[in-house]
């Protein structure tokens, strides 16, 4: 799903708008102390630009989001900080959505975490790692528009990633309720950011159509349909834990309460 993007600080220099692109490429004979102060000087400025506030490159940012990125990748960065988040109730985890494979291996290699995953799509060129999780049955691959082959409360913490985007309203009236049935603690939900389209042409075989990224506002009002509420406790330690280490995740992350 890599789309690679012109990077704005490209753009910038090829539209001929760059500060000193005038003097950079002039004819007339400069000193070589000026020449050399210039180029130094322009690039500082080029680097400064591809920078955002927080200290992060931009065109590293845009190649997550817009190429190279997923919410399940993003799962595995925010390990971390949802063991800050959730404590003891990442004891036993659920992970629900495409290559879940990549995140219950990671998982398996914390210290008293029980990880299992849910495959919604076709794993047959899936790596060797990956199937025998499935032979041993950590992994499952199920449709997750239909009841997960879970009792209630099977798992203390369930996370999903790049799965819901997928799935329309109709479906996710079902699906959304299953993954908080068979949670005990915690729901946890990475989703994209609207505009930020993810599935190519070639790929809509798989995922049966494109990714709908949708607003917090309009993610909120559909968990209040659904009866969810939102974990503040669980948010704002989170967000702390996050803020310390300067992460920003690429993803929109929900945090909700499971049905008691």
């Amino acid at each position: 799903m890599s789309r690679r993007q012109v990077t704005s600080t490209r753009r910038f220099v090829d539209s001929g708008n760059f500060p000193f692109a005038a003097a950079l490429h002039s004819k007339s004979r400069s000193p070589p102390v000026l020449s050399i102060g210039l180029v130094v000087v322009g690039v500082i400025l080029i680097v400064g630009y591809a920078y955002s506030g927080s200290g992060k490159f931009r065109g590293a940012a845009v190649s997550r989001i817009e190429g190279d990125y997923s919410c399940t990748l993003e799962v595995q960065r925010a390990i971390p900080f949802l063991k800050k988040a959730y404590g003891d109730s990442m004891r036993k985890v659920l992970h629900v959505g495409p290559d879940t494979c990549s995140v219950v291996s990671k998982l398996l290699k914390e210290e008293k975490i029980e990880a299992w995953g849910v495959e919604p799509y076709d794993i047959e060129d899936a790596e060797a790692n990956c199937k025998n999780l499935v032979r041993k049955g950590v992994v499952r691959v199920a449709d997750i528009k239909f009841p997960l082959p879970y009792r209630a409360k099977s798992f203390s913490l369930v996370i999903v990633s790049d799965a819901l985007d997928y799935l329309s309203p109709k479906y996710l009236n079902k699906t959304l309720p299953e993954l908080a049935r068979v949670a005990s603690d915690g729901l946890v939900i990475f989703a994209g950011y609207p505009g930020h389209q993810r599935a190519k042409v070639a790929e809509l075989s798989k995922f049966g159509r494109p990714a709908k990224m949708r607003s917090s506002t309009w993610w909120i009002r559909f968990f209040v349909q659904t009866s969810l509420e939102e974990n503040e406790a669980a948010i704002k330690k989170f967000e702390q834990a996050a803020s310390k280490k300067s992460y920003q995740s690429a993803c929109q992350v929900f945090h909700l309460n499971p049905y008691h």
